[in-house]
């Protein structure tokens, strides 16, 4: 059959999950910067000790939705509320499908009356593309690809950079040359840096404060020389590739859910609209998890830690079957500390010819675009792993992982189960090996300390978000 939409390529493949298992793609690349710019063990302990700059301007997406249903339609499409949401605030989109499970999430910014711009990983944008093609709303669309997938990759519509740390705020008083704007968690407004019109983010990664800054692409350099030069006398440290994927194990955000849209005659529409070349159909599943049904690699809000940006204030895609979840019982986001002798002999079992484990980088692990690990209990499953790598400044082998709630109480000893059944995949980033069974302790989500008592929600520079 001539495959030309998602849809195709499911049937193709025989079903779902077996395309995604054996899916040539690694995971995610985080193009247009060094992998380190010094070691990625410095990098990582500057977000927490001094600060850093993250360069985001080359690995996520920007679709830009203007008109006058702009609002409308984006409203209809997020679980959460759009009350008090007005130019120059910032939130977590949150889509879900008919049946409640999550497409994916971005950061939705409210730039100006009828003109949004969403930033993230592509499900969660091809699903609003989805709905703004098939649906009767008078709205604009532009997607500025990501830099991978460009013909153009050197330049994009804009740059976006993010400084934070405990000398976040240190550096931008002297980039901005007065106090940084006293300003709410996720809310906005423009500053000038080396004399260009830059629009500010009040924002924090892994626990610290900072600010994401973006503008016109050709002022990029410019304003990224100042924050540099100003970032010199207080530590600050350009955080490349290799670091940058790992700082989501110590703030506790689930960067990569399965979009839920590979099963359900509900879907289907979405499936046929969706070409062969998308997202998810080329997408990537690895891990010691397996399961012939799709719809076992998919997430709930309230597994994500979302259940509580659920608002039944306005009509949206998924809220019925929200609504009869929300009583029910709820897997729990939990971080994973995993034993460091179990680890070592994991890390160690490399140096010999047989019965090697599958192979843990540094500092991040996964190796598929969707990783999913058993988490075993008492002999029974528990629950999920899905990311996994090193923290240098916690010193400690970490996963994100949801379990079931019975097992999810900090203290909790299970074993995370890792590595691919009979031998791995045919995936490229799989080489023969064996499974092998790592103790872990249940923690809190996020792990870090700061991000626990910070970024979380306690501390009054986060609180009152829209």
């Amino acid at each position: 059959m001539r495959v030309k939409t998602l849809e195709d390529a499911i049937k193709a493949a025989g079903n779902p999950v077996d395309m995604l298992r054996h899916s040539p793609a690694g995971p995610n690349a985080y193009p247009g910067v060094p992998a380190e710019y010094t070691n990625w063990r410095d990098e990582q302990q500057a977000w927490q000790k001094t600060c850093v700059l993250y360069n985001q301007s080359y690995h996520m997406a920007d679709l830009a939705v203007e008109g006058p249903d702009a609002f409308d339609l984006l409203r209809y499409l997020a679980i959460n509320s759009f009350e008090n949401f007005t130019v120059n605030k910032a939130k977590q989109f949150v889509p879900c499908s008919p049946d409640g499970y999550v497409i994916g999430d971005v950061i939705l910014f409210y730039l100006a009356k009828n003109k949004f711009n969403l930033v993230g990983r592509a499900p969660a944008l091809n699903w609003v593309q989805y709905h703004a093609d098939t649906g009767d709303y008078d709205v604009r669309l532009k997607l500025d690809q990501r830099t991978a997938l460009r013909k153009d990759p050197s330049r994009r519509k804009s740059y976006r950079f993010q400084v934070q740390g405990p000398s976040a705020m240190d550096t931008i008083r002297k980039a901005l040359r007065r106090a940084p704007p006293d300003l709410k968690f996720f809310n906005s407004t423009t500053v000038t840096i080396a004399g260009k019109k830059v629009q500010a983010l009040r924002h924090g990664m892994a626990g610290q404060p900072g600010f994401e800054f973006f503008g016109p692409w050709k002022d990029g350099e410019a304003v990224r020389q100042a924050l540099i030069k100003a970032g010199e006398e207080f530590g600050m440290r350009l955080v490349g590739g290799r670091a940058y994927s790992s700082n989501t194990l110590e703030s506790g955000w689930i960067p990569s859910p399965l979009p839920a849209v590979y099963s359900g005659d509900s879907m289907k529409g979405y499936r046929k609209w969706a070409p062969a070349t998308a997202y998810e159909a080329r997408a990537s599943l690895g891990g010691s998890f397996y399961s012939d049904d799709i719809e076992d690699y998919y997430f709930t809000p309230w597994d994500m830690g979302y259940g509580h940006i659920i608002k039944f204030d306005h009509d949206f895609i998924g809220r019925k079957a929200l609504e009869k979840r929300q009583k029910a019982p709820h897997r729990k986001k939990v971080t994973l500390a995993l034993d460091n002798d179990d680890s070592l002999r994991c890390i160690g079992s490399q140096l010999f010819e047989r019965d090697r484990a599958k192979y843990m980088d540094f500092p991040s692990a996964v190796y598929s675009m969707h990783p999913f690990d058993r988490v075993m209990a008492g002999g029974r499953l528990a629950g999920l792993s899905t990311w996994i790598g090193y923290s240098s400044n916690e010193r400690r082998m970490l996963t994100l992982a949801v379990l079931d709630e019975k097992f999810a109480e900090p203290g909790t000893e299970v074993t995370l189960v890792w590595g691919e059944e009979k031998g791995g995949s045919r995936k490229p980033t799989v080489e023969k090996h064996a499974q092998a069974e790592i103790r872990a302790i249940v923690s809190p989500v996020p792990y870090a300390e700061v991000a626990r008592t910070s970024y979380a929600g306690s501390d009054r520079w986060r609180s009152n978000t829209a």
